[in-house]
């Protein structure tokens, strides 16, 4: 498998890795909370290989090896969108070519909404729009995000070794993941310590609850606002099927191809299922340029 390049954009605040040759047409991936770039080790190849493309796969804010914010400043879902348009800018992708998981997919919902000028085409992996929270709820979002920010911040986590990042990791997050799944994104996300030991380099303040979130109803005017095409893969076992809400999220799309394969959240990293993932998205991408 083609190892990935390391590069540095906006002026070194944002990390990222890069596969393909880098004249071949560029996509940009942008992947979900607490992963970073290397959530595409596996998938990233297959579609260069495939498609003749190149992916350029941020980090953002406070995620792998870019730079955390400054001291003061929050980690809201929209200030992501300077990450992505940073990017965009900086690879001169006009309109681009989104490649997203999770969060990342939730910031390209956003993105392609609010600037749809800037977006060509949108694969998104299990998520489909943000997280919401009705309106009525409101004051009790907004307690819990201020008690949580006014709580003191735990140290990064230590671990003595890689494999055993690896197998926290694969406990702790929304669903289990097994080590081979997730070796890519904790091996990034390490910093070796002097004494042989492994300190993850997430910033602590990602684990904040939101202050606020938008409501369903905003949810659903950004995904209506959409007007590039989306191809939306989802897990047969991932976050999607059980989220509230997710018939009218998909019906909101106006060009919306959905599949449904097996796998769970992360499955275009799992080495089980990726080949699916691959085959769905180079389908679909093909058709997709032979109609332009």
């Amino acid at each position: 498998m083609a190892e990935p390049t390391p590069l540095t954009l906006a002026d070194g605040r944002l990390a990222g890795l890069s596969w393909g040759d880098a004249d071949a047409p560029t996509w940009l991936g942008l992947h979900g909370w607490l992963d970073n770039a290397a959530t595409f080790t596996r998938l990233a190849p297959l579609l260069v290989e495939a498609l003749g493309v190149r992916i350029v796969a941020i980090d953002f804010a406070g995620h792998g090896q870019s730079r955390p914010h400054p001291e003061g400043v929050d980690y809201a879902i929209w200030d992501y969108l300077h990450d992505a348009l940073d990017a965009l800018e900086e690879l001169d992708l006009k309109p681009a070519t989104l490649l997203a998981h999770s969060m990342g997919a939730g910031v390209s919902c956003l993105l392609a909404a609010a600037f749809p000028e800037r977006v060509e085409r949108l694969m998104l992996i299990d998520s489909l729009g943000t997280l919401s929270t009705p309106a009525e709820q409101m004051p009790e979002q907004l307690r819990k995000g201020i008690l949580g920010h006014r709580r003191r911040l735990s140290a990064p986590p230590r671990y003595a070794d890689i494999e055993s990042a690896v197998a926290a990791r694969g406990k702790g997050g929304v669903m289990p993941l097994d080590a081979d799944t997730v070796r890519p994104l904790v091996t990034r996300n390490a910093a070796p310590l002097a004494d042989g030991g492994v300190q993850l380099r997430t910033d602590p303040r990602l684990m904040r609850p939101s202050l606020v979130r938008f409501t369903p109803q905003q949810v659903l005017a950004n995904l209506a606002a959409i007007q590039a095409p989306v191809m939306l893969v989802e897990g047969e076992t991932g976050v999607l099927p059980s989220r509230e809400g997710i018939e009218r999220a998909r019906a909101a799309v106006a060009q919306l191809h959905r599949r449904v394969l097996p796998g769970g959240h992360h499955l275009h990293l799992d080495p089980r299922t990726v080949a699916a993932v691959a085959e769905a998205i180079i389908a679909w991408y093909q058709e997709q340029t032979a109609l332009a």
